[in-house]
């Protein structure tokens, strides 16, 4: 039947009286509405009448309809209303624009309607505090409706009418203020429906969608419905459905592979770690995660302690391991080992001590963990004793050694055992650059020598590689003061996680105990601050023995070290004492040691949102007048806030309504802290807004750089961000989109950041320079020429900006600290703000935080080695030791090859002005040459060298020269010719390796504890063979299950075990021994004879050792009582009490110590 061309008759029929003529144009009005609508449009009220008639037998037909009609009219919400209305007759799997238009609308009102009715879960333990929060906030808290809109800033909740950010937001209204509408636009046209009929209608078309998609197995999308719906219900539904569906399917899952229930929960888990920005919400979630985990006979464990890491539920990880432990097999023990890891490398130090004090401990401690035990073991052992002795006899053996295993997993000792391991094998520190810096800085100026610190303690961080101090110890000398302090915390950068070693080493420069201590107080309290470094994130007994020097020391600089190294040390561990501590040397309102231990108290609450701490906090910073305490406790507050998200809001809303710049600096440093890794759009609203509008540059500053700590798990969206902002008037807005691009894209290489950061390496402010340079040092991070040709060029770049004398001195200062980050961790480490499993990493999220801090204060530099994570797979078998086997990469060896070394070039003296040669000379030449030719050809045995300088003698003065040219041009042309030259082959060089690149095979063998990019790990296989990985590679510590462990095994000896770890050296005396006097005795000069120096510092290296064992009893016989022992011992530079003013330039060694007296005494 042909299409109606027009619908005039048929709308005549509406008007009849007989049903059957009505029901008869309806339908042929439903067949062709498409092109009849606009004549429909004029006899709405007609089918209207026909709909709201209940004695006619076709309402939903009417209702159809009309729904169509609607729809043409762009009228959605009354076309959905109608199409609800029209019951099963309107079709969703009819592929028609209408349909699919009219689903979406119904699934976006589903999704509003439902999320409205949505109840949060009851809040945390800490989350029940903070209301108390409001009465100290009172002042700056905004009327309710400030928050309802994430467009509208904290600061402000009325702007000028003009602003887009002070209109009414109707599109959130219906919306959690943190949970983000997924289309723009959505809920500004959501219809009020309340109809009851309409709203089952809703329902049921909802219902059907479901159960569509159930059956053609599209369990995703109704996943996805779900969470943004915020009904767990129908997840709960559909998990369990995708379970039974796979049991009635009755096909077998192959081994090593998920079903679809396991895929299904994988996938909401990574979508609420994702994607889901609301706390509260993603906790329920994962709690619904957990326990249909739970409920699975063999479930994916892995997941479980993600879940529980997040959650902080002590009491379930502790209970999964018991039960992993319990099954007794070796598979499963080794799972259970991996778990550990996991929960190490994810948890805070409250979390794992809490689940280490729930855990059996095994046989006797002593045994098992010769190493420091975590912070709380020594309080929680009488209550092992007295509750858990029956369970501990009854544990057989095998049980017994895999608690104790486990829990010296958790406590971190040997996760940071075979990190330090890896490091110091691996370590490629390219000296060359290092003394290329030391010698283009000069060291008596201060902040250059603080930047040579820096550059070695980054590039040889966590190596235990500290050869740079001992071997240039006339360069330490000429630090003073606060370079002294610096130089001396270097150490614990250096020696990062050498945790047994670390008081013997640190012996020379640590306050004395119970006695006056007779060296400089900035070495002290710097060495106070290394050992917090050398324990970061890691308290175990180093609180006590920080605790007990901090509360001793009566200096304020060694309390400002203290402060600082109880803070890392102490991390995240809640500790009540340690804080009030804090409090009562905060109190004494010094501006020196106030900023330090602001921010210490800040460290040791992070992330609890501690409400008396906040108080205590926010109360003194106005009370003080001091604008470094003010700065101090304004990001102590933004650390307590870590994570916290919306929890947050009350606190920044007092912070950033604040009149003084370094409080809304604070509430800025805080939304970065609450919402990092997020990518909460509130968030970034709010910065952008205020780093545009805020009157002081400090705090625009810091809103830009902030960007980074929202973004960084979305580097790409980073510098289409920033674009503009890096093209500011402002240089410090300039400055911190450079920080911005560098902070999210760390270890990226990502081309777009790259190309907007190269044109601020050129900017006329000195400090946007400096930010350029760092922030490509941290995209460039174990990038080499494979990876991003531009590497070579920003590395030829740095260096040749620290060599530049012309250069500004904060460009130098970026330019060096550059150098150390892109080699950090002797080439072996990246800037990791997330832990290999995608997790935040909290130590490095607050080491990077701290870092840009120092631009106030250098010494807060040395944080950033908090964000250095070894990049590697250390594969562990089921006795936690390392075997000794190679898994497969499959690409070009040279894609994730080291950087090449530095090529050290020898001296040239300084070039010779070419000479103007006369036609008389040109003609003595000839004359000279022949005469030569002559001579040779009569007498081979005679030399030619001095009968050339006889035929020359009487010739021109300038001859000499010439002559001496010519005949070395003349000699080296002789031996090209016969091929033993080594130009030729070095000439040659280039051409090979680019064949050799093209023909490079593809795949290689890679040993165990080799470096692996986080880039490489997708190509990473393991072979069948003996070893198979528990779970797929993440890098980090890496368990395998032995298919073969009757067979005996190779193991890979550890290297560091046979190092004897050296006292650090000290400024004016040798670093092991009696030896004689290394670099100090040679003059200045000589420092630079290619290999002669090193060849000596060698040679007196070994003769030190093998005499170690005599001198240093004499040694300690020749010291005096309370000294120390030995040239360890000997007050030298660094520990010199300096009597120099703050300003000055060089501190004289004092004549008192002389550099022979150690040596002498020896002999």
């Amino acid at each position: 039947m042909p299409g109606l061309v027009t619908a005039t008759g048929v709308l005549a029929f509406l008007a009849d009286e007989e049903p059957e003529l009505k029901v008869f144009a309806l339908k042929t009005l439903n067949d062709d509405i498409d092109t009849v609508w606009t004549e429909v449009a004029g006899a709405l009220s007609d089918i209207e009448a026909l709909f709201e008639d209940e004695t006619f037998p076709e309402r939903q037909l009417a209702a159809l309809v009309l729904a169509k009609v609607y729809f043409h009219l762009q009228a959605y919400n009354e076309s959905m209303t109608f199409a609800l209305a029209a019951g099963p007759l309107f079709k969703l799997d009819a592929p028609g624009e209408f349909e699919e238009t009219i689903i979406s609308k119904c699934i976006d009102q589903y999704i509003a309607v439902s999320s409205t009715h949505h109840t949060p879960s009851k809040q945390s333990k800490n989350d029940i505090a903070l209301p108390a929060l409001a009465t100290t906030f009172a002042s700056g808290a905004l009327d309710g409706s400030a928050l309802i809109s994430p467009t509208t800033p904290f600061s402000q909740s009325t702007l000028p009418s003009k602003s887009l950010l002070s209109r009414a937001s109707t599109d959130n209204t219906i919306l959690d203020p943190t949970f983000q509408p997924t289309k723009e636009g959505r809920s500004a046209s959501i219809a009020q429906i309340t109809d009851t009929s309409t709203q089952l209608a809703l329902q049921n078309v909802i219902e059907r969608l479901f159960e569509s998609c159930l059956k053609e197995g599209k369990y995703r999308q109704v996943v996805g419905i779900a969470v943004e719906a915020k009904n767990l219900s129908v997840l709960r539904r559909v998990i369990k459905r995708a379970s039974e569906d796979s049991g009635l399917a009755k096909t077998k899952v192959q081994e090593g592979t998920q079903g679809p229930a396991e895929e299904l929960m994988d996938y909401a888990l990574s979508i609420c770690m994702d994607v889901v920005q609301e706390r509260s919400l993603r906790t329920e979630i994962l709690r619904l995660i957990l326990d249909l985990l739970n409920d699975i006979p063999n479930p994916d464990y892995f997941a479980i302690a993600k879940c529980v890491v997040y959650l902080d539920s002590d009491e379930e990880a502790s209970a999964l391991l018991g039960q992993l432990v319990a099954k007794e097999d070796k598979h499963a023990t080794a799972i259970a080992y991996q778990i550990a890891f996991d929960l190490y490398d994810n948890g805070t130090q409250e979390f794992l001590a809490k689940v280490i004090k729930s855990l059996p401990s095994g046989e006797p401690p002593k045994k098992s963990e010769p190493a420091p035990e975590a912070e709380d073991a020594a309080e929680s052992e009488p209550l092992l004793k007295n509750e858990e002795t029956p369970e501990e006899d009854a544990l057989p053996e095998e049980a017994a050694k895999a608690y104790r295993n486990i829990r010296s997993i958790l406590d971190g000792s040997k996760a940071i055992k075979l990190n330090l391991e890896f490091l110091y094998r691996n370590n490629h520190t390219d000296s060359s650059i290092l003394n290329k810096v030391r010698d283009s800085l000069e060291g008596r100026n201060s902040i250059f020598h603080t930047a040579v610190t820096f550059c070695n303690a980054f590039m040889n961080a966590g190596t235990t590689h500290d050869t740079f101090f001992r071997e240039n110890l006339d360069w330490l000398g000429k630090a003073v003061n606060w370079s002294k302090f610096t130089a001396t915390a270097a150490l614990g950068v250096i020696h990062r996680g050498n945790l047994t070693q670390s008081r013997k080493l640190l012996e020379p420069y640590l306050p004395r105990q119970g006695g006056v201590s007779s060296g400089s107080i900035f070495s002290q309290g710097g060495a106070l601050y290394a050992y917090g470094l050398i324990h970061a994130n890691h308290g175990a007994d180093a609180l006590d023995y920080l605790r007990t020097m901090f509360n001793a020391a009566d200096e304020e600089v060694i309390q400002h070290g203290g402060a600082l190294g109880l803070g890392i040390a102490g991390m995240a561990t809640g500790n009540e004492q340690v804080f009030d501590e804090l409090t009562k040397v905060l109190f004494a309102d010094s501006a020196l040691n106030g900023e330090a231990v602001g921010l210490s108290m800040g460290l040791i609450m992070l992330g609890t949102g501690n409400a008396k701490a906040l108080e205590t906090m926010f109360t003194y910073a106005h009370e003080t007048t001091h604008e470094k305490i003010v700065r101090g406790l304004a990001i102590g507050i933004a650390l307590i806030n870590y994570g916290r998200q919306e929890l947050a809001d009350v606190i920044i809303e007092g912070l950033l309504s604040d009149p003084d710049p370094t409080l809304r600096y604070g509430g800025i440093l805080t939304v970065a802290m609450a919402y990092c890794g997020t990518g909460s759009n509130k968030a970034i609203r709010k910065l952008l807004h205020l780093a545009v509008s805020d009157v002081n540059d400090d705090v625009r500053r810091i809103a830009v750089m902030s960007l980074g700590f929202i973004l960084f798990r979305k580097p790409g969206s980073v510098p289409r961000m920033v674009e503009l902002l890096a093209e500011s008037y402002n240089p410090h807005v300039r400055y911190g989109s450079a920080m911005a691009l560098g902070i999210a894209c760390a270890g990226t290489g990502l081309d777009e950041a790259i190309d907007l950061l190269e044109p601020m390496m050129k900017d006329p402010t000195d400090f946007v320079r400096q930010g350029a340079l760092i922030a490509l040092s941290m995209i460039m991070v174990q990038q080499n020429e494979v990876m991003n040709p531009k590497v070579a060029a920003i590395r030829k770049t740095l260096k040749k900006v620290v060599g530049d004398r012309h250069e500004d001195a904060m460009t130098k200062f970026g330019a060096s600290l550059a150098l150390g980050i892109i080699d950090a961790g002797g080439r072996n480490c990246s800037i990791g703000l997330q832990t290999q499993t995608g997790n935040l990493n909290m130590a490095g999220i607050v080491g990077m935080a701290v870092f840009t801090q120092y631009w106030y204060w250098f010494p807060f530099t040395h944080f950033l080695s908090l964000s250095f994570a070894p990049t590697s797979i250390i594969g562990l078998d089921h006795d936690l030791e390392i075997p000794n086997f190679k898994y497969h990469c499959a690409t070009r060896p040279s894609l994730f090859d080291y950087p090449p070394e530095q090529e050290v070039k020898a001296e040239e003296g300084p070039a010779l002005v070419t000479t103007a040669i006369l036609s008389t000379t040109a003609q003595a030449r000839r004359r000279a040459q022949k005469k030569e030719r002559a001579q040779r050809r009569e007498s081979m045995d005679l030399d030619s060298t001095p009968t050339v300088a006889k035929t020359t003698q009487p010739a021109v003065d300038k001859m000499d020269v010439d002559d001496d040219k010519k005949t070395t041009a003349d000699e080296k042309a002789d031996e090209k010719k016969e091929g033993d030259s080594g130009t030729e082959k070095e000439g040659s060089a280039a051409p090979d390796a680019k064949k050799k690149a093209e023909k490079e095979k593809v795949g290689y063998e890679i040993e165990n504890m080799s470096r692996v990019l986080p880039g490489q790990l997708k190509y990473i296989s393991f072979p069948a063979g003996r070893y198979q990985p528990v779970k797929k590679p993440t890098g980090g510590p890496l368990l395998l299950h032995d298919t073969q462990p009757g067979e005996a095994k190779s193991l890979i000896e550890e290297k560091l075990k046979k190092v004897t770890t050296e006292r650090a050296p000290v400024a004016g005396g040798s670093s092991a021994s009696g030896a004689t006097p290394r670099q100090s005795v040679l003059p200045q000069g000589q420092r630079g004879v290619a290999g002669s120096i090193q060849d000596l510092n060698e040679l007196f290296r070994l003769t030190a050792r093998s005499q170690e064992n005599f001198a240093s009893q004499d040694r300690r016989d020749a010291a005096a009582p309370g000294t120390g022992s030995g040239a360890a011992a000997a007050a030298g530079v660094l520990t010199a009490v300096d009597e120099d003013a703050e300003g000055d330039e060089e501190a004289s060694p004092p004549d008192d110590f002389d550099y022979f007296t150690d040596a002498e005494d020896d002999e």
